[in-house]
């Protein structure tokens, strides 16, 4: 069981080598007020003045001391074999500097605590690692933490109480913690701010040993009786008093070893039935057989974090991977690598799936059928035609004179108009995949390969090769959908049987209709003479565009007071108004509408098929076939190795770090195995 501290002392030294607190191992944190003896304690339990004093805040800096038992016989000696003396101090931040006067102990822990945390009262952090190695202490491992204040005095800052607060409850929340709450016995248990913050994170008190001090300085007239026995504050690790040196003791530099033989006077004379169970050397015991119990229970969970920690950390140095040796291999399976994921990204075989959104060839799907396909079935067949379009362009086709069919030109450049507002989507769909194309690139250097991020500059060669490929065929692919709709325009295929067959519909419709208008018309006018007049009537609306006017309209150019009023002006171009079309102008209007909506629906699902087709073999296809060479060809060069496989600043650093991390932590796990093989628990 002895040995179960050194143990400890041994894994803190192995994690200090790479400056890391990853790991919670148990130690004891002395926690009181600002002159409620913290420093006095420690000291007693090392025997030697080393605590820088003085009033106000003075530990401002966390301090790791570790007490570290050494047989007497075994002191240490310098180069020459010469014993020099069985008591000395190292500190972590100066190597192996070997400190055999205390006095110098102080005076370094006074510098350190300023060049971190500055000379104005300020706090830090940063812990102070001292070890003690001597043969007149136990070994333990504890943690001097600045004392608890509630008023910023000086020049402090004005939140000092709330730094300290955080610093001593990072350190106590750690379960694997032994809280010491530190009381002076002239002050109220009930208020003590020592055993407040301990109850916060250990509300049982499982943790948490009190030590009373000051017993010498009660009222006269009073005593700690009650304290010790435990009767005011329960605490389940037990009460300790002690007594330490005044300040006046310290100034006439009385000895450690005299103020606790004249603790053990003042226990017997003052509390003779607790003095065994009470004074310095009693705490020390305790605190020992406190941390050796503590050690125990600990250490099970503590291989098993060490071990959980050892396998991140050879997961995290693998993906750094290991030292470029050879540049042209590492170069081509690099390069190799990037076009397979870029390619199975697009594919849907990648092995990182995206979970949050469409990614790779799923997305270009989604843009084919969903996107594009939606987009083109939202355009109206007759969307930005008006009848009077219609019917002025049926005029226009039928030039000066007067027509007895509907103009099939009048058809061809309407429906032509319509077929190339089918454009603008299709265009927007090469867009739209060549976009995702583009960010399959950033997705194949963040989830499928890694080891880019080692070379920033050959992520960026890359990037850019890619981008380079991806511009150079969109152009291309523009061109070949713009010859696609072009190509529709070229030739109205009238002839096409879908669009036969719904002409054949629409003129049955039609001469069913005119026969059913037939019928309606009175006995007393003949067939003939009804189609006669038909023609003639409407020839009064739309032989000119004055039919176009309302009646009691003049037209332009002729009204009163007009200097051509009476003459005709050749020059005068009309324009439409709205108004009641006749019977034969309505019919030739719904005819050239259900031809334009009859090819246009035809048209459209040609593009809707054909333009998918060709933006995945002009840019997705070329550019996944081509990719591999493309990289080769511009990266895979003998002038570039050097340049484009430099590693990036920090990544040689951090896989050092990692390294450093991964061998502390094997020799921790080999640490608690030799325990383990000892049975040592």
């Amino acid at each position: 069981m002895e040995a179960l501290i050194p143990v400890i002392n041994k894994l803190q030294d192995v994690f200090n080598t790479v400056g890391a607190d990853i790991i919670q191992l148990p130690q004891i944190a002395v926690v009181g007020t600002q002159s409620s003896g913290k420093s006095s304690v420690l000291e007693s339990l090392v025997g030697r003045d080393l605590l820088p004093r003085g009033t106000g805040i003075v530990t401002r800096r966390p301090l790791i001391l570790q007490l570290v038992h050494v047989d007497p016989a075994d002191g240490r000696k310098n180069e020459d074999g010469d014993r020099e003396g069985e008591e000395w101090g190292k500190f972590l931040h100066t190597k192996n500097k070997i400190y055999t006067e205390f006095d110098e102990i102080r005076k370094e822990i006074e510098n350190e605590t300023e060049r971190i945390s500055g000379n104005n009262k300020g706090i830090s952090e940063e812990p102070i690692h001292l070890k003690i190695f001597s043969p007149h202490v136990v070994n333990l491992t504890l943690v001097d933490l600045p004392g608890i204040t509630k008023v910023p005095v000086g020049d402090q800052p004005k939140d000092i109480e709330v730094q300290i607060r955080d610093l001593i409850l990072k350190h106590i929340s750690n379960p694997n913690c032994i809280i010491l709450a530190v009381t002076a016995a002239n002050t109220d248990m009930a208020t003590s701010e020592a055993l407040k913050v301990a109850r916060e994170v250990d509300p049982d008190g499982r943790r948490t040993l009190a030590v009373v001090t000051k017993l010498d300085l009660m009222d006269a007239g009073t005593d700690a009786m009650d304290v010790l026995m435990g009767r005011v504050i329960p605490v389940k690790l037990g009460l300790i008093g002690v007594v330490n040196r005044s300040q006046l003791d310290i100034n006439n530099k009385k000895s450690v070893v005299d103020a606790i033989r004249d603790e053990h006077a003042f226990l017997q004379k003052k509390y003779p039935s607790l003095a065994t169970r009470n004074g310095t050397k009693y705490l020390a015991r305790t605190l020992n057989r406190l941390l050796m119990h503590h050690i125990r229970d600990c250490l099970p969970e503590l291989k098993t974090r060490i071990n959980v920690l050892a396998a991140q950390y050879q997961s995290l140095l693998s993906s750094y991977g290991e030292p470029v040796e050879d540049q042209s291999a590492t170069l081509l399976q690099l390069i190799t690598k990037f076009a397979t994921e870029y390619c199975n990204t697009i594919e849907g075989t990648a092995k990182y799936i995206e979970t949050a959104e469409l990614c790779g060839g799923a997305r270009i799907c989604y843009i084919f059928h969903e996107t594009f396909g939606r987009t083109l079935e939202s355009v109206d067949p007759l969307g930005g035609l008006s009848t009077i379009d219609i019917l002025t362009a049926i005029r226009n086709a039928t030039g000066p004179r007067p027509s007895l069919f509907v103009p099939e030109i009048s058809f061809e450049l309407l429906v032509k108009k319509q077929v190339k507002r089918l454009e603008e989507p299709s265009l927007r769909c090469v867009e739209l995949v060549h976009e995702e194309m583009q960010r399959i690139i950033q997705h194949c250097s963040n989830y499928s390969t890694q080891e880019l991020q080692r070379f920033p500059k050959l992520h960026e060669a890359i990037v850019e090769v890619v981008t380079s490929l991806l511009r150079k065929r969109l152009p291309i692919t523009n061109e070949m959908v713009h010859n696609l709709v072009a190509i529709e325009l070229a030739y109205i295929n009238t002839k096409h049987p879908d669009f036969a067959d719904a002409c054949g519909v629409m003129n049955n419709n039609i001469e069913e209709q005119r026969r059913n208008r037939m019928r309606e018309l009175p006995t007393s006018v003949s067939r003939d003479k009804a189609s006669a007049a038909g023609p003639q009537g409407e020839q009064d609306g739309t032989g000119n565009w004055r039919g176009m006017l309302k009646k009691g309209e003049e037209a332009p150019g002729s009204g009163p007071g007009s200097p051509l009023k009476g003459a005709v002006n050749l020059l005068d171009v009309p324009v439409p108004v709205a108004r009641k079309l006749s019977s034969r102008e309505q019919r030739d209007c719904e005819v050239i509408e259900r031809l334009i909506k009859s090819y246009f629906l035809i048209v459209r699902k040609n593009i809707q098929d054909s333009v998918p087709k060709a933006v995945m073999h002009f840019l997705v296809n070329h550019v996944k076939d081509s990719l591999q060479s493309e990289l080769v060809g511009q990266l895979y060069k003998s002038g570039l190795l050097n340049d484009l496989l430099t590693e990036s600043e920090d990544m040689a650093q951090r896989r050092q770090e990692a390294a450093d991390m991964l061998q502390a932590l094997q020799k921790a796990s080999q640490v608690i195995a030799e325990i383990r093989e000892t049975h040592m628990w």
